[in-house]
């Protein structure tokens, strides 16, 4: 399978929903984006990292990473987003240390933090992006229509691929096995806020 060069476009927030951002990234030779749906930290490690001139007083997680790689002579040299299942994007730091490579299994939006940091460039396959891919047809000497658009677009992407989280209330309802069959569910999709509060509603029991 081919790869195919990302470059990151932007994050951009959701109108509707706090807290709910996609980071944007691009077709290098090519017009379509990939959006991805991050959490509100990546974002704020993407856009630090981004900005190049910010410097925050104490090094965020993906700073302390790239510290500790920076002393034991660990270079990250790619980031290749390999699988996409049920909107869930997965990636591999391809990593290297005395001319040794290793791929590390990691969050994408982690991975993409780390690349900033690193310089390192971003890839994907050609059948994510086909599958995932979408193109955005807006002018771009209008930055406001720009801004819009992707807002517009980070909407649309939170209504299909995430689901209204369910209240804390309604786990009350549920039996142990239930609970468990959910804790599973939200650890398997990333979702640790709901899985910390399924953890707690168990520990009640």
């Amino acid at each position: 399978m081919s790869l195919v060069r990302l470059n990151i476009k932007g994050i951009s927030y959701s109108q509707t929903q706090n807290g709910a951002y996609a980071l944007i990234l691009n077709e290098v030779e090519g017009d379509r984006k990939l959006p991805i749906v991050i959490g509100a930290f990546e974002a704020q490690s993407i856009a630090i990292a981004l900005e190049k001139e910010i410097r925050p007083p104490r090094p965020l997680t993906h700073d302390l990473f790239k510290n500790f790689a920076d002393r034991f002579d660990i270079v990250v040299k790619q980031v290749i987003i390999h699988k996409l299942v049920d909107g869930v994007f997965y990636s591999s730091l391809i990593c290297e240390r005395d001319k040794i490579e290793e791929i590390i299994d990691a969050r994408t939006s982690d991975a993409i933090a780390l690349a900033l940091r690193f310089d390192a460039p971003i890839f994907t396959y050609k059948n994510i992006l086909d599958k995932a891919g979408i193109y955005l047809k807006v002018n771009p000497k209008k930055e406001d229509e720009q801004e819009l658009q992707d807002s517009i677009l980070v909407d649309d992407i939170l209504a299909n691929e995430l689901e209204p989280k369910a209240p804390r209330d309604h786990y009350k309802t549920k039996t142990l096995k239930e609970l468990h069959q959910l804790l599973d569910e939200a650890v398997s999709n990333e979702d640790y806020e709901a899985a910390a509060h399924i953890r707690d509603e168990i520990s009640k029991r």
